[in-house]
């Protein structure tokens, strides 16, 4: 059990891992929305903002410099918040998923908020310098 903490605790602070876990989150749970008229544009609006923190986080763990590590890191955070936008548009549409929903929207608050600690960490060590 010690192991599966320690584990579970080492990939919460891995970010690529993390945000990709939470891409492969929003493709689940869009797989439960049932398609309507309302649906059928809400979803592809979450996948798309949901999918792209992941890509974003990876583009910003490769930047070339500070200045471009913001500007992706900053996207990542743009991101993770209109996934709550839309999460909170789905929950209105499909008022049942929102225990599912709400799991996910926890996890993009969190991830917004340690995207906007690495943006002002950095703006930081840039100063410093």
């Amino acid at each position: 059990m010690y192991t599966e903490v320690n584990n579970h605790n080492k990939h919460k602070f891995d970010l690529k891992n993390r945000t990709s876990k939470f891409g492969e989150s929003i493709i689940k749970f869009a797989k439960k929305i049932p398609i309507n008229l309302i649906t059928k544009r809400l979803i592809p609006q979450l996948i798309a903002s949901g999918t792209s923190v992941g890509a974003n986080y990876c583009e910003a763990d490769n930047a070339e410099t500070k200045k471009d590590f913001r500007h992706k890191i900053g996207i990542c955070k743009k991101e993770s918040e209109e996934t709550r936008h839309w999460l909170r548009m789905i929950v209105v549409a499909v008022p049942i998923l929102e225990k599912d929903a709400n799991i996910i929207w926890i996890e993009a608050g969190e991830l917004n908020l340690i995207f906007n600690k690495s943006v002002i960490t950095s703006k930081d060590c840039e100063m410093e310098n």
